[in-house]
C-alpha cells in the first residue's frame, strides 16, 4: 500500500481511542497500575501499531493478518473496559464513551478488512 498510514481514518480514530484510554485509566486504583492499567494501555496501543504495520505490507494477505490482530485487540480492550466498569474503576458514562469509540474502531477495521478482501479477490481473478 503506497498511502501514508497517518492519512487513514482508522489510524486517526485509533489514536483518539488510545488517548481516551490513557485518560480513563489514569484514575484506576494504584494497585492496578502494573496489572490492569498497563495491560489496557498496551492493548490500545497495539491496535495502533498493528494498523501502522499492516498498512506498510506488500500484499493484501499480509495487511489482512495485521488488521485481524488489531480487531482482536479491540475485542480484548472492550472486555477489559467491561471489567473496569464492573469493578467501578470507571463510571457508566465513561464506559459508554470508550465503548462507542471502540465500536467505531471495530467497524472501521472490519471495513478495512473487507476492502482488502475485495482487493485480494480482484487480484486472484486477474491471475485466472
Amino acid at each position: 500500500m503506497d498511502r501514508d498510514y497517518t492519512e487513514l481514518v482508522i489510524y486517526r480514530e485509533v489514536r483518539k481511542l488510545v488517548t481516551l484510554t490513557y485518560i480513563l485509566t489514569t484514575n484506576f486504583p494504584g494497585e492496578e497500575l502494573l496489572a490492569l492499567t498497563s495491560q489496557i494501555r498496551r492493548i490500545a496501543t497495539s491496535v495502533s501499531f498493528n494498523i501502522t504495520e499492516g498498512s506498510r505490507r506488500e500484499t493484501p494477505e499480509d495487511t489482512l493478518q495485521f488488521l485481524h490482530i488489531a480487531g482482536e485487540s479491540l475485542n480484548k480492550l472492550e472486555s477489559h473496559f467491561h471489567w473496569a466498569l464492573d469493578q467501578h474503576y470507571i463510571s457508566k458514562e465513561d464506559f459508554e464513551v470508550i465503548n462507542k469509540k471502540i465500536l467505531l474502531c471495530k467497524k472501521l477495521v472490519i471495513g478495512f478488512i473487507n476492502c482488502y478482501k475485495l482487493i485480494e479477490n480482484e487480484e486472484f481473478r486477474t491471475i485466472i
